[in-house]
């Protein structure tokens, strides 16, 4: 039953029999007859189906519910036993929401080099991606903020607090202050992250308690993206600290914003599993001890 339900979990995320079937390696013919198997087990009719895939069930979202949970107890059990006879080894799948890109290798590279047989992908996502990505077992771990939105039934780390920087070119206006409002920085020509991502909410949030609303003449999901319009001269931009100190001293300017001097937690964050696999385990355990280098 454990392959029809791994069968049925990718049928839920991908929407589509023949993009299922190629996910799993089998035929299409091979995964309906899968799917019909398994209601025919279960009793229930999972799948509304006519000439193409039209959703779950009732039944069937409160089986996909089990179904992942089954399947991330099974590999969990996997990854157990093969590290009892090879040590830890396989795919970490880590999302981490934009503005904390910059930090994530002083967690990974520690993390590595105490389990070298472990690869590690990284995925940047915004936060409501990230939950959805763990909640389906398309991704491992996150690291996300931990106070700002609900997180749900999770298992958090704090690794750091966010501070916020406005960065500009040395020939900006503000640039020769050693702190800006955020009823000054309204009034410049800024270039934020869009609205999907987290920190763009928070931004949003603490202009509006200032009584502002900003309208960027440029948007995107990218930090990169967001570093070269303020390197062009037309533009600043509101970017955590980490991200600022990576590019102040060539060219630009990363001054603290205060009144409020903000401030947000950030963290790891994996399903609530226990025993959670040994690859997570390790991993949350590298997490603590970079949350106590980093505390305060």
């Amino acid at each position: 039953m454990i392959d029809k339900l791994e069968m049925f979990i990718a049928l839920a995320q991908e929407r589509h029999f023949g993009r299922a079937a190629e996910a799993c390696g089998i035929t299409q013919p091979s995964l309906s007859s899968a799917i019909r198997q398994l209601e025919d087990q279960l009793g229930v009719q999972l799948v509304y189906r006519g000439a193409r895939f039209q959703g779950l069930t009732p039944e069937g979202q409160r089986v996909l519910d089990w179904a992942r949970r089954i399947a991330g107890d099974v590999r969990t059990m996997k990854d157990e036993m093969r590290a009892v006879h090879r040590g830890l080894s396989g795919l970490l799948r880590l999302g981490v929401i934009p503005t904390a890109l910059p930090m994530v290798a002083e967690l990974t590279a520690p993390f590595l080099t105490r389990h070298p047989n472990v690869r590690v992908t990284i995925l940047s996502r915004t936060s409501g991606e990230i939950l959805t990505g763990i909640e389906s077992l398309e991704l491992d771990a996150g690291i996300t903020y931990l106070d700002n939105e609900p997180l749900g039934r999770v298992a958090q780390v704090p690794l750091f607090v966010e501070y916020y920087r406005f960065l500009c070119t040395n020939t900006s206006p503000l640039a020769g202050q050693a702190q800006v409002r955020w009823a000054e920085i309204a009034a410049e020509p800024l270039c934020l992250l869009t609205g999907d991502m987290q920190n763009r909410r928070i931004v949003n949030g603490l202009l509006a308690d200032a009584g502002l609303k900003v309208a960027p003449s440029v948007e995107s999901n990218s930090s990169i993206a967001l570093i070269a319009h303020v390197r062009s001269g037309h533009w600043a931009s509101v970017v955590p600290r980490s991200l600022a100190e990576m590019f102040e001293g060539h060219g630009l300017r990363a001054i603290p914003i205060v009144e409020p001097e903000a401030e947000h937690s950030v963290g790891l964050i994996t399903a609530r599993r226990d025993p959670q696999t040994p690859v997570l385990a390790a991993l949350i355990d590298e997490a603590v001890r970079y949350g106590a280098r980093h505390a305060g």
